[in-house]
């Protein structure tokens, strides 16, 4: 027992035994970051390194004239950048809100709630979330087009909200509270509001985090609304505007200015990310524990 004695199984420091852990993961973290150095030297190549084979990993002379380029190509449309990006803001913002209010209290009615076909709602979620947008997408067009959003903006955000992945994250963290903290709140009174607002949310903060990350690169990069169920180019959003630069005048230059708009729509998720990685990190770590 005394070869044991103030030994930790993980130490908060660092230790030699920690070595093999670092050997494996510093090479893996590397490996998984490769994407995101390449998105960032893609954007300042030149246009013979765009089209160079073997294609170059890393920028070899970084200019920002695929920048001019997509600026420059801004002021040849009839609605201008700026619309586009208000829509996608406007669009992002409301969707992030108003999921994390639906996947909340839908979450805390199916955790801690007893209710006819509560089983079978909560079944119904989780078949959910085999099914790509790909799969339902005639489907979708159909129910879209019964509700009357086609060529709307609330085409933009209502179908957004139905989202399975946020609501059972949401559950599955909702299900470890006590149910002895929510009995102890309505001894002292409060009402099931009361009991959401006060109990609920506060201690699920790092899921609410994780899903309002989902919901915004959900629809800040969304493509498929605009193109497929929008006609009025004033309602269409960033994301859309951004697919369609590399097809509009010169398609070598194009290519420039795609990848340049490519980093442009990649830095609002990873700032977002970096700032909530923690939140998303104790959502996956407690989302499976019960």
């Amino acid at each position: 027992m005394s070869a044991f004695k103030g030994r930790q199984i993980n130490p908060k420091t660092f230790h030699k035994s920690q070595l093999k852990f670092y050997a494996v993961l510093i090479p893996l973290a590397i490996f998984m970051g490769l994407p995101i150095v390449y998105i960032f030297n893609h954007a300042f190549k030149p246009i013979d390194e765009l089209f160079a084979f073997p294609p170059r990993f890393f920028v070899e002379k970084p200019t920002w004239q695929n920048f001019r380029n997509l600026f420059e190509s801004t002021s040849l449309g009839a609605t201008p950048m700026s619309r586009y990006l208000f829509n996608s803001i406007v669009v992002s913002l409301v969707v992030v809100v108003l999921t994390i209010i639906v996947a909340t209290m839908a979450g805390y009615v199916l955790s801690k709630k007893q209710f006819r076909m509560k089983k079978a709602l909560t079944e119904i979620n989780t078949i959910a979330l085999m099914f790509v947008a790909t799969a339902v997408a005639i489907p979708r067009y159909f129910v879209i087009e019964q509700l009357g959003l086609i060529n709307t903006f609330w085409v933009h955000i209502l179908p957004a909200l139905a989202m399975p992945v946020g609501l059972f994250l949401i559950k599955q963290f909702i299900d470890q509270i006590p149910d002895e903290m929510l009995e102890a709140a309505i001894m002292d009174g409060a009402n099931d509001f009361q009991i959401y607002i006060r109990v609920i949310l506060p201690m699920i903060k790092p899921a609410i985090a994780t899903v309002a990350i989902l919901a915004f690169q959900a629809t800040w990069n969304n493509v498929e609304i605009s193109d497929v169920f929008i006609n009025n180019e004033s309602l269409r959003t960033f994301a859309f505007y951004m697919s369609t630069l590399a097809t509009k005048g010169n398609a070598v230059a194009g290519q420039g200015v795609s990848a340049a708009a490519s980093l442009i729509m990649f830095i609002p998720n990873l700032v977002i990310f970096i700032f909530l990685q923690k939140q998303v990190m104790d959502t996956m770590a407690h989302s499976g524990i019960k």
